[in-house]
C-alpha cells in the first residue's frame, strides 16, 4: 500500500505540473507540447533533484532547439533535419556532460522541426519560454503538493532487511558449521540479496537528506530518522563481516561438542534477536557475547602457544568467532545499546 501511495504521489503531481504548465502556455497562445515535455521529465523524487536536473535541462533544450532552427533553416523540412538536429543535440549535450537534460533536448529539437515555418528567432525564443515554464512549474508543484517523505519508506526497508539479515546471519554461520560446503552458492546468492536491499534503503536515505533541505525533519522525527542511519550503517557493516567469513572458506573446524552447542546457540539467539526485536533482550545478549568472547580468547592464547595446524594464518575458529563477535557488537548498535 506504501509503495502504490508513493507511485499515486508521483502520478498526481505529474497530472497536476501538465495542467498547469498547459494553462499557462495556452494564456500566452504558445505551443504547450514544448513545455509539458520539461514538466514530465522535471518530476523528479526529491526537489532538489528537480532543481539541479532543471538547471541542467534548460540549456540542453536551448541546444537542441538552436539546432533545430539551424538545420530547418538549411535543408527545410526533411528526414536529414531530423537525423542532423538530433545527432547534433547529442553530441553537443554529451560533449558538455549535460547528460540530465540530452533526452529532453533531443525530443525538443525533432518536434520543433514540425512546427517551425517562419520566423525562427522568435521560435526559438518561444521554445526557450515553454521549456522555462515547464521547468518553474514541475519544481513548484513538486516542492507545494504532496512533497516527497521517505522516513516512513526507510523504516519499513530497515525492518525487511533487518529480517533478512537474521536469516542470511543463521545461514552463514550453520553452513560453515555444519560443513555443508555445497551451500556456499546460495549464501552467496543470499549475501547478494541483502546488499541489493541496504543499497535500496541507502538511496531512499539519500532522498530524504536531500528532501530536508527544502522539509526539514523536526524534533523526534529528526531523531527517528538519524537513529534509522545509524541502524542502517549496523546492517552495512554486518554484511561487511559475513562477506568476510564466505570469502574465508572455512572447511575444518576443531571444536569441541560443547564449544560448537554453546556457539549454535548464540547464532540462532543472535539471528532471532535481528529477526524479532521483542525477543532481543540486553541481558541475554551480553550472556552469549560473554561466552563466545570466552572461548575466542581461549582459542587466541593457543596461537600464542603456536598453532601447528595454520602456521602462517589465523586458525578458521578464530576467524568464525571474531566475525561472531563483530556481529555481536553491530546488533547491539542496531539497538542503539
Amino acid at each position: 500500500m506504501k509503495k502504490l501511495h508513493f507511485v499515486g504521489s508521483r502520478v498526481v503531481k505529474t497530472g497536476v505540473a501538465i495542467f498547469v504548465t498547459a494553462l499557462i502556455c495556452g494564456w500566452l497562445d504558445w505551443p504547450a507540447v514544448f513545455a509539458v515535455i520539461t514538466a514530465i521529465v522535471t518530476i523528479e523524487p526529491t526537489v532538489s533533484d528537480s532543481i539541479k536536473k532543471g538547471i541542467v535541462r534548460f540549456p540542453a533544450s536551448a541546444i537542441g532547439s538552436a539546432y533545430a532552427v539551424l538545420f530547418i533553416s538549411i535543408f527545410g523540412n526533411s528526414p536529414l533535419t531530423y537525423t542532423l538536429a538530433a545527432m547534433f543535440t547529442i553530441i553537443t549535450c554529451f560533449r558538455l556532460k549535460l547528460h540530465a537534460g540530452l533526452l529532453v533536448a533531443t525530443l525538443t529539437a525533432v518536434a520543433m522541426i514540425e512546427v517551425i515555418h517562419s520566423n525562427y528567432l522568435i521560435s526559438f525564443l518561444i521554445r526557450l519560454g515553454t521549456t522555462s515554464i515547464g521547468l518553474v512549474v514541475s519544481t513548484l508543484v513538486n516542492m507545494f503538493i504532496l512533497p516527497p517523505h521517505y522516513t516512513k519508506n526507510i523504516s519499513s526497508s530497515i525492518q525487511r532487511t533487518a529480517i533478512q539479515t537474521g536469516k542470511t546471519i543463521e545461514r552463514v554461520f550453520l553452513t560453515i558449521l555444519e560443513g555443508k560446503q555445497e551451500q556456499e552458492l546460495h549464501n552467496r546468492e543470499m549475501v547478494e540479496q541483502l546488499d541489493w536491499g541496504i543499497h535500496q534503503t541507502e538511496t531512499l536515505v539519500r532522498f530524504q537528506k536531500e528532501e530536508a533541505k527544502f522539509h526539514p525533519l523536526v524534533g523526534k522525527e529528526k531523531s527517528h530518522f538519524h537513529h534509522m542511519q545509524k541502524q542502517l550503517g549496523s546492517l552495512r557493516l554486518i554484511l561487511y563481516h559475513l562477506d568476510n567469513l564466505i570469502s574465508s572458506q572455512i572447511k575444518t573446524i576443531a571444536w569441541s561438542n560443547d564449544e560448537r552447542a554453546i556457539i549454535l546457540y548464540a547464532i540462532r539467539e543472535l539471528a532471532e534477536g535481528l529477526k524479532d526485536p521483542s525477543h532481543y533482550q540486553t541481558d541475554k545478549h551480553a550472556q552469549h557475547l560473554k561466552q563466545i568472547t570466552e572461548i575466542f580468547w581461549e582459542d587466541n592464547e593457543e596461537i600464542t602457544r603456536g598453532d601447528r595446524r595454520h602456521p602462517t594464518s589465523f586458525p578458521p575458529e578464530l576467524i568464525i568467532l571474531y566475525e561472531l563477535v563483530s556481529i555481536y557488537n553491530q546488533v547491539d548498535r542496531f539497538y542503539g545499546k
